[in-house]
C-alpha cells in the first residue's frame, strides 16, 4: 500500500519549495539561495537556506536538509505519505494510491476535517440567509463584523434547534460525535452541540476546520457566554491558535505575531490593519503554542492583561526567551479597552499598541513600581523590596542589573546597591532606606537626564553642560554622547566601561520624564551642590540678603530654557564671586 510514485515525482516537480518553505519561514534572497532563520533549532543569525533550482533546503547551524516533503514532514511532524498528501491538498492534484487507499488512521482524519468544513459552510450560510439569523446579523453589525468580515472569517449562526445540524449533514452519528458537533442525549436521540450562538470556526496553521467557538446573543439567559468545541481527534488546543491560517503570512514578513485572548480580538486587530493576530482556544499559552509561532516570527506581542498571568507566567515567559529564541513583550492597550472595541471607536490606537510594546518584564516592572507611592523612607523601601523581587525573577543577570537601574532611580537609592541585589538574585531583598541621603537626588536627576539624552536627544541636548553632573560615571557618559551627537552606539563604543554600563541602563529605562522640567531639576541640583560645598564660605543669610541671588534661584524654575541657564550661570558666577569675596575677609 502506497503512493503511487508518478504521483509523488509529479508533485515534487509541481510544488515550489521556496514558496511552501515561506509559509513557514521569512526568507529573503541573497544570491542564488533564499535565507532565514532555521525553524527547526534557534538562531539570531540566518543559517537556514533555499534552493529552487536543486529544491533542496539545507540549516548549516543544526545540519538538517532535504527536500520539500522533508521539510513539510519536519515542520508539520507528520510521515512521509502524510507530508505526500498534505502538499498535494494545497496544490490541488489528486493522488492515485497503489491499494484500495489510504490507511485506515489517515482515511479516518480526513473524512472526519471534511465534516467539520462542511459543518464551517453549513453554519455560514445559515447566518447569511436564514431568516432566524437576524439577531445575530444585527448583533455582528453593531460590533463591526458584518459583511466581507464575516464572509472572511466564516462566521456562522447555530439555529435555536435540537438537531437540524444532525439531519442537514448528512454526516455518521459516530462521526459527528468524534469531531464535537452533537452529542446524544439520554434518549439516546443525537442533539446538535451548539444551539442559538454566533459560531467561530477554528482552523489548522494550512487551513483545515478543526473546531468552534460559539457565542450567545446579549440577552441569552445561557450563563456560558462562550462555549467552544471540546478536544477531538484532530483537535488539541494546546496546540492550535485561532487566526494562524489568516495571519502566517503577515507574521512571517513582520517577524511579528500578536496573541489575543479571543476570536473578536483576532478579528478586530485584522480590521485595524494589523493582520498577524491570533488567539488561544481557550487556554493560557502554552510551549507548544510558541513553538508553533517560532517557525514564522521571534518576536510575540502579548495583548491581553498580561498583569493578570503575573508571577505564575513569568517564569514560563523568561525560559521560553532563552530556549526558543523569542522576544516577549507587552502591547501599550489604553486601560479597560479590548481590541474589538478599539477596532471600532480607536483603530490607530490597536497599531500603536504594538508599535510602542514593551519587553515583558519592563512591563511589569513599570506596574509594580507604579503601584506604591514614594512619600516616605518606608514606602520607598518596600517598594524596592518588591521591584527587585520582579526584577530577580529573570534568569539573565545582565537584564536584572539592566532594570535594576530603573528601580535605583524611582526609589531614589545608588544605582550600585541594586545591581549587588540584582547579582546576588534575591527573590525578596532586604531594602534598608536612610531617611536622608545627600546622594540620592543627584544621581535620579543625573540618570533621568541621561536617559533623556539617549531617548529623545533634541528636546534636552540644549539644556545640558558637562559640568552639571557631579558623578564620574554620569559625567562620561554625558561627555561620549556629547561627542557623538546623541548616537548611543557610537558613544558606548567611545565610552568607558562604567559609562558604558550608565549608557545601557538609560537606554533601557521606561520613565516617564518632561526634558525641561528634567533639566531645571538637574540645573537646580547643581546650584544646591555648589551652595552645599561653600557652605562654610557662604551662609544663608547672605542669600537672603541678595536681592539678585534671590531672583536667579527663582528663576531656574523658568519654562523658558535660556533663561534657566542663564540663571544657573549667573547664580554659579555669583557663588564665585561671594567665595572671593569671603576667603579675603578670612585673609
Amino acid at each position: 500500500m502506497g503512493i503511487v510514485d508518478e504521483d509523488i515525482e509529479r508533485l515534487r516537480s509541481t510544488v515550489s519549495i521556496v514558496d511552501t518553505v515561506q509559509q513557514y519561514v521569512a526568507l529573503k534572497r541573497v544570491g542564488r539561495n533564499w535565507v532565514g532563520l532555521c525553524p527547526f533549532h534557534a538562531e539570531k543569525s540566518g543559517s537556514f537556506n533555499v534552493r529552487e533550482e536543486t529544491g533542496r533546503y539545507k540549516c548549516f547551524g543544526c545540519d538538517k536538509g532535504g527536500d520539500v516533503f522533508t521539510f513539510v514532514q519536519e515542520i508539520e511532524h507528520l510521515d512521509f505519505p502524510g507530508a505526500v498528501e498534505h502538499l498535494a491538498a494545497k496544490a490541488g492534484i489528486q493522488l492515485n494510491y497503489t491499494t484500495t487507499g489510504q490507511s485506515k488512521e489517515r482515511a479516518r482524519r480526513k473524512r472526519l476535517v471534511e465534516v467539520m468544513g462542511e459543518a464551517v459552510e453549513w453554519y455560514h450560510q445559515r447566518l447569511l440567509t436564514d431568516p432566524d439569523a437576524r439577531a445575530a446579523r444585527d448583533y455582528l453589525r453593531r460590533r463591526g463584523l458584518a459583511g466581507e468580515i464575516a464572509r472572511q472569517f466564516k462566521l456562522g449562526w447555530a439555529p435555536d434547534d435540537w438537531d437540524s445540524l444532525s439531519r442537514d449533514l448528512g454526516a455518521s452519528a459516530d462521526i459527528l460525535q468524534d469531531v464535537g458537533l452533537a452529542f446524544r442525549n439520554r434518549r439516546n436521540k443525537m442533539q446538535d452541540s451548539f444551539r442559538a450562538r454566533v459560531m467561530f470556526p477554528i482552523f489548522s496553521e494550512s487551513g483545515e476546520a478543526l473546531a468552534f467557538g460559539g457565542r450567545i446573543l446579549p440577552g441569552s439567559e445561557d450563563p456560558a457566554k462562550y462555549k467552544n468545541s471540546s478536544e477531538t481527534p484532530i483537535y488539541t488546543k494546546s496546540k492550535v491558535l485561532y487566526g494562524l491560517n489568516w495571519a502566517k503570512a503577515d507574521i512571517a514578513k513582520k517577524n511579528q505575531v500578536v496573541v489575543c485572548e479571543g476570536y473578536t480580538d483576532v478579528i478586530g486587530f485584522h480590521r485595524a490593519g494589523v493582520p498577524r493576530a491570533v488567539a488561544t482556544c481557550g487556554t493560557a499559552l502554552t510551549e507548544e503554542h510558541v513553538r508553533l509561532l517560532k517557525r514564522y516570527a521571534s518576536r510575540v506581542v502579548l495583548a491581553f492583561d498580561a498583569d493578570a498571568a503575573g508571577q505564575g507566567a513569568a517564569e514560563r515567559f523568561y525560559e521560553w526567551e532563552q530556549k526558543h529564541a523569542v522576544e516577549v513583550s507587552v502591547a501599550r492597550l489604553p486601560p479597560g479597552k479590548d481590541p474589538g472595541d478599539l477596532a471600532q471607536s480607536d483603530p490607530d490606537a490597536l497599531q500603536s499598541a504594538v508599535d510602542d510594546s514593551i519587553p515583558f518584564l519592563g512591563f511589569r516592572l513599570q506596574r509594580t513600581l507604579s503601584s506604591r507611592a514614594t512619600d516616605s523612607p518606608e514606602h520607598r523601601a518596600r517598594l524596592a523590596e518588591e521591584a527587585m523581587a520582579v526584577v530577580n525573577e529573570h534568569p539573565n543577570p545582565t537584564v536584572r542589573k539592566l532594570y535594576a537601574g530603573e528601580v535605583a532611580t524611582k526609589v531614589g537609592l545608588p544605582v550600585s546597591d541594586m545591581v549587588q541585589l540584582a547579582e546576588r538574585g534575591a527573590k525578596r531583598p532586604a531594602i534598608q532606606v536612610q531617611t536622608r541621603r545627600s546622594r540620592g537626588p543627584m544621581e535620579n536627576a543625573e540618570f533621568a537626564a541621561l536617559v533623556l539624552l539617549v531617548q529623545e536627544w533634541d528636546e534636552i541636548a540644549p539644556w545640558l553642560v558637562e559640568a552639571l553632573f557631579e558623578d564620574d560615571a554620569n559625567r562620561m557618559a554625558f561627555i561620549a554622547l556629547a561627542a557623538t551627537a546623541g548616537a548611543l552606539e557610537e558613544a558606548i563604543e567611545v565610552a568607558a566601561p562604567d559609562a558604558r554600563d550608565v549608557l545601557e541602563r538609560a537606554a533601557v529605562a521606561d520613565l516617564n520624564l518632561v526634558p525641561d522640567v528634567e533639566a531645571r531639576t538637574l540645573i537646580a541640583a547643581a546650584v544646591r551642590r555648589e551652595l552645599r560645598a561653600r557652605s562654610t564660605l557662604i551662609d544663608r543669610e547672605s542669600i537672603e540678603e541678595d536681592r539678585d541671588a534671590r531672583l536667579e534661584i527663582e528663576a531656574l524654575n523658568d519654562t523658558d530654557k535660556q533663561r534657566a541657564l542663564a540663571a544657573a550661570e549667573s547664580l554659579l558666577g555669583w557663588l564665585n564671586r561671594r567665595s572671593e569675596e569671603r576667603t579675603r575677609e578670612a585673609s
